[in-house]
């Protein structure tokens, strides 16, 4: 009996050691995105960064005071999470000019690349969880990185850099929306009181150009984040009627992806029902949505910084009027004459050979009319698509043709705001060598069956109403 007693209590022993480990390891990354992919292939993108200039490469991820919101959940700068897969503040990075050819070292006797952490500090950490950091005894295997140093020794190594190069590549500032402007200009001005005789190149277009060609770890992240989505976008579709408020369909929607597993949502949930369909990025969802209202719904979810971006138009009541069936039936036709053409070499741009826009907007000025009897084509007020990936308008230039390994968005809409009738069909595809692979197919955008799915979403809220409690 002694024996047996004996062991039950090394078993206990042993499974609370394994709890403990595994809160440990859980912890460690507490900051840390849900997946990441291999470090191996955050390491070639810097080798092929490295390959592409002649200068060191500087860059800081956000510092975590970027945002003063009690509710700011730290997410890292695309760019420098695109090369560590490191999603904690206060990083840094240096990577070297890849050697020449022949070239076992040059006039830099140091690592060819350093990830920049904070050091350990216990008493933060009781607040905001543990964070990896430099003394970490695993720290290389996890990171990635050969050489890991404190954020702290970040400007010395700059400055010892900058005796053997004249010039430095980082990410310039430029005035654009969603640009990161003020931390760019931070990083630069940091720069220039570090190594004040170096001039400085722009590495962003480097780095984008990489971004727009998905990896196998990426579009596993992407097809997450739209299934998500599409299976909140059907949530919506059974939920919809008269008398909800927007912002309770969306606060389902967000629902869905938060239990699937998103972190967050690629950008703020809209939600517009009659005069708030027209407008593009309506985020306010304070309208009670009325009958025969028209409800345009663009709510993506967002998976390990990978976002989705679906659009859907529903009728209110759970049929569409006949001029809201018009009207939705001329931008699904647009779609569908864009996803005809759809294949590598065609490009978003609105005034090139090629264009898919060009399609689009043709087949809409070409099919039914305003109420003054003049062509829809004015109130088809935006592009055609974007790029999406770590951004929900990730890099990508609508002018370049489209590549295979791309994946972008087909979003046609006609907005009317004297009919309070605007409607958006939104899509995510991937770029194949031979044509699109389309990633949200699973959600209906046919009229007929989303009146179908709304119809018998009704008919089981009535049968729900009807049993005797």
């Amino acid at each position: 009996m002694r024996l047996a007693s004996d062991f039950r209590s090394l078993a206990v022993r042993f499974v609370l050691l394994i709890v403990i480990l595994s809160s440990i390891s859980a912890a460690v990354f507490a900051q840390q995105r849900r997946e990441r992919e291999p470090n191996q292939t955050y390491a070639e993108r810097r080798a092929r960064i490295a390959a592409q200039t002649d200068a060191p490469v500087i860059l800081w991820g956000f510092t975590g005071r970027e945002e003063i919101s009690q509710s700011y959940i730290f997410t890292q700068e695309d760019n420098f999470y695109y090369l560590t897969g490191h999603n904690e503040e206060e990083a840094g990075l240096v990577i070297l000019p890849a050697l020449k050819v022949g070239q076992s070292r040059d006039s830099w006797d140091g690592p060819r690349e350093i990830l920049f952490l904070p050091a350990k500090n216990p008493q933060r950490e009781k607040w905001n969880g543990v964070r990896l950091s430099p003394t970490d005894p695993d720290i290389s295997s996890r990171s990635g990185f050969a050489s890991v140093r404190p954020f702290a020794e970040m400007r010395a190594i700059v400055e010892k850099l900058a005796r053997y190069y004249p010039n430095f590549a980082t990410i310039l500032p430029y005035d654009k929306e969603i640009g990161g402007y003020p931390h760019e200009k931070a990083v630069v001005d940091w720069l220039q009181l570090a190594a004040p005789a170096a001039k400085l190149k722009d590495i962003r277009g480097a780095i984008e150009t990489l971004r727009t060609i998905k990896s196998p770890g990426e579009l596993a992240f992407l097809k997450k984040a739209i299934n998500l989505s599409l299976d909140a976008h059907l949530e919506a579709m059974k939920m919809m009627r008269p008398g909800l408020y927007e912002y309770q369909v969306g606060a389902k929607m967000v629902e869905v992806h938060a239990m699937g597993g998103a972190e967050a949502e690629g950008y703020a949930p809209i939600v517009g029902a009659g005069p708030n369909s027209t407008a593009l990025h309506y985020d306010q969802l304070s309208r009670k949505i009325a009958d025969g209202d028209i409800v345009v719904i663009d709510v993506g979810a967002q998976f390990s910084g990978y976002s989705s971006d679906i659009t859907r138009t529903l009728p209110a009541s759970g049929k569409f009027t006949p001029r809201q069936r018009e009207i939705y039936d001329i931008v699904l036709g647009a779609q569908n004459a864009v996803f005809a053409a759809l294949k590598p070499g065609m490009n978003f741009c609105k005034s090139t050979d090629n264009s898919l826009y060009k399609i689009s907007f043709e087949y809409i000025n070409s099919h039914g009319k305003d109420l003054r009897g003049k062509k829809l084509g004015q109130y088809y007020i935006h592009g055609l698509g974007h790029n999406i990936g770590l951004d929900v308008h990730d890099p990508g230039e609508s002018c370049k043709p489209l590549t295979s390994g791309m994946v972008v968005t087909v979003e046609p809409g006609i907005y009317i705001p004297e009919e309070n009738l605007g409607v958006r069909i939104e899509d995510d595809v991937l770029i194949t060598p031979t044509g699109f692979e389309f990633l949200s197919q699973r959600l209906p955008r046919d009229p007929l069956e989303i009146e179908k799915i709304m119809a018998e979403a009704a008919r089981a809220r009535q049968g729900e109403s009807l049993k005797p409690n």
